[in-house]
């Protein structure tokens, strides 16, 4: 837990600090005198008297109570020491810089291990150990440079990488985004990313606290922790953004070498993150261009105006926006005329609005002041300026700052001549602007946030469901796959619609079967996992002769037991199907069915519990969706019943978290319905 001590320490001691600024004991030291830290301030290092000025004490009993530690020591002396300082300073909130722990050897994680009993014992609180430290307004306990502008409306960062978190801020810093904190977990011993997004969701006062957080993540330990207080956090008016690194099985493998753990699977991760309304990033430039975005209003639409005097740019950012799915509409009429008579000859106002190289800083103002009061069709605007070298722009950036204090609609300046232009930027930076030096990040950048939705709703509990009878189904079947008729009694309790079937085990019966079911019928294997692959499915079997010799085929191909009857219907392969992921949950998958679903891979993911706008949203952002719609005359899907048999399917794997793999493949679906025509099911117990 983070503690007031952690927080706002009244008082703190560097354990192993020292005069040498380059080793981390020395420049956590030097970074906690410059940035004024107004409690008593210790050193404890038995070689020295003073250390930068600071009293150091050799004797650890002389040394007064410390509310933080920070240790600079090596690994096999910090568990001695934090029990010294928790059990005789009254000390609750250490930060352990050092190395040499669980992300390196057996023996390393044992005396984490002891580490984290100790400062559980006293109801401590621990950052790392591993990492560079905690960086907040009252204290900058981290060794590392660059020490950023700490502003409370700046973002929260908090990074299971010491080094990634150093290079994020070396990249924001020149942009002009700011920080309110900084927090550096390391080995996440006692705690994880996890941990201060809930910190920070519990303690969360919207008269002072930041509304933008950045994350770095290696490993997702506690995925419903991180879902239940980033929702709550978004919910609230936060923004969120988070890279999660090791999506790839060779990055997975990077990740396990630095940290120590194995990466989550980033379906999984994707399907989480839409559920709270994280926006996922990929890289360092990602974030924070995405972070930047944050510190702009709202984009309430998907219109974009580009205002710019510089064509490629204009051509680049339309191509990103586009391709990210928002719009930039033409401008026309008599206000897009009455506003190409403002501008010089050879401007053009259609969208993107070019004023020349020889654009003025009156002109833009002038072009803002339509795009904001005259074009109600245009949500947001992008401002392209940059430099030639010839002339100052420092009026340009003038008119920008101020017509973005004005304006309703967001305003994304794009000043790419950051050498050409650097003092002009660096004036425009210092009223609290943020600056996007490439139009493209931009785009993604924008794209990724309009695309991202808001956080789902925890659904109402579906009472429609026969828990008793799920509950008993599972109790009497052996674990493994399932048979047929537990199978249909399992959906049959959970609302799910599925073909009338018969399980036969000679030819008589199936005959018998087809009769009751009418012809035509399917006739599948049971038994082979894959029937297609090895002949196990007959379709159109339309008499009583067929049934029989079509029967003798299929029981005699290898593994198999009985054959399934069906009949036969009509309508779009559909694929609704469940994995139980490790700490995430169940996982439900949605698209195509039949070959599809392994040729074109084309799926979307929910974390259970899904409500049915997940579910809808789940469909319609299928690659396919167009053939779920009906092209070409071709009947459509009614998605309205294929969300509902996800929001089922939910339910039962709620009533039933013994189910790790469920596949209904296909299911057939039209505009009057959508039924399960086969179905599996493994159970572990």
């Amino acid at each position: 837990m983070i503690n007031e001590q952690m927080i706002n320490p009244r008082s703190i001691v560097v354990v192993g600090g020292s005069n040498d600024v380059a080793k981390p004991g020395g420049k956590v030291l030097k970074n906690l005198i410059d940035g004024n830290f107004k409690g008593d301030l210790y050193v404890a290092n038995p070689k020295e008297e003073e250390v930068q000025g600071i009293k150091s004490y050799k004797n650890p009993e002389e040394l007064p109570d410390a509310d933080l530690a920070i240790l600079a020591i090596a690994a096999k002396y910090c568990p001695d020491t934090i029990e010294f300082l928790a059990r005789k300073k009254n000390t609750r909130a250490f930060i352990i810089l050092s190395a040499g722990f669980s992300e390196e050897s057996e023996e390393g994680a044992k005396l984490e291990k002891q580490v984290v009993e100790t400062v559980n014992s006293v109801n401590g609180s621990l950052i790392g150990p591993n990492c560079i430290g905690v960086l907040n307004p009252n204290h900058h306990s981290v060794f590392t440079q660059p020490i950023p502008k700490l502003d409370p409306n700046g973002c929260d960062f908090i990074s299971g990488s010491g080094a990634t978190a150093v290079f994020i801020l070396e990249s924001g810093i020149p942009k002009g985004l700011t920080f309110s904190s900084v927090y550096s977990v390391g080995n996440s011993a006692q705690m994880g990313v996890e941990e201060v997004v809930k910190y920070m969701d519990e303690t969360f006062d919207p008269e002072k606290s930041s509304r933008v957080k950045l994350l770095y993540i290696e490993t997702i330990n506690k995925p419903q922790m991180l879902l239940k207080h980033a929702r709550s956090l978004i919910s609230k008016g936060c923004k969120i953004a988070a890279v999660k690194a090791g999506s790839s099985e060779a990055g997975s493998r990077a990740a396990s070498s630095h940290t120590g753990a194995m990466a989550s699977s980033d379906t999984a991760v994707n399907a989480l993150f839409r559920k709270a309304g994280i926006v996922r990033c990929y890289g360092r430039e990602d974030l924070i261009s995405v972070a930047s975005v944050f510190m702009h209003p709202e984009l309430q639409g998907k219109n974009i105006a580009i205002i710019t005097h510089a064509g490629g740019p204009a051509v680049m950012l339309t191509d990103a926006l586009s391709n990210g799915g928002l719009a930039i509409p033409k401008i026309e009429g008599t206000e897009a005329n009455n506003l190409l008579e403002d501008l010089f000859p050879g401007s053009s106002v259609s969208n993107p609005i070019d004023f020349l190289a020889t654009g003025t800083a009156e002109q833009l103002g002038t072009i803002i002041d339509y795009v904001e009061n005259k074009f109600d069709h245009i949500d947001g605007m992008v401002v392209i300026f940059g430099t030639p070298g010839l002339f100052p722009v420092y009026k340009v950036y003038e008119v920008l700052d101020k017509k973005m204090q004005t304006c309703k609609k967001p305003i994304y300046p794009v000043l790419p001549s950051v050498t050409q232009a650097a003092d002009e930027i660096g004036d425009f930076l210092s009223k609290n602007r943020v600056n996007f030096p490439d139009e493209v990040i931009l785009g993604n950048a924008l794209s990724k946030v309009y695309n991202t939705p808001k956080p789902s709703e925890i659904p109402e509990e579906d009472r429609s469901i026969d828990k008793e009878k799920i509950r008993t189904v599972i109790a009497g079947a052996d674990k493994g796959y399932i048979k047929p008729e537990e199978i249909q009694d399992l959906l049959d309790a959970a609302g799910l619609p599925r073909a009338g079937e018969a399980v036969v085990t000679t030819s008589h019966e199936a005959v018998k079967a087809a009769e009751k079911l009418g012809y035509p019928v399917v006739m599948k294997v049971i038994g082979p996992v894959h029937k297609s692959d090895v002949g196990g499915v007959s379709l159109d079997v339309s008499s009583a002769e067929m049934v029989e010799s079509e029967f003798i085929r299929l029981i005699n191909i290898k593994d198999t037991t009985a054959v399934l009857m069906q009949p036969m219907l009509k309508g779009t392969e559909l694929f609704i199907g469940a994995k139980h992921e490790p700490k995430f949950g169940h996982m439900i998958l949605c698209g195509l069915g039949g070959i599809f679903v392994e040729v074109l891979k084309d799926v979307n993911a929910g974390l259970v519990p899904i409500n049915k706008p997940e579910a809808l949203s789940m469909i319609q952002n299928l690659k396919s969706y167009k053939i779920i719609q009906g092209v070409r005359g071709q009947e459509g899907v009614n998605e309205d019943l294929f969300a509902e048999v996800i929001v089922k399917l939910s339910g039962l794997l709620q009533a039933a978290p013994e189910i790790v793999e469920l596949d209904l493949n296909p299911l057939l679906g039209n505009p009057r319905q959508v039924i399960a025509v086969d179905a599996r099911i493994r159970i572990e117990k």
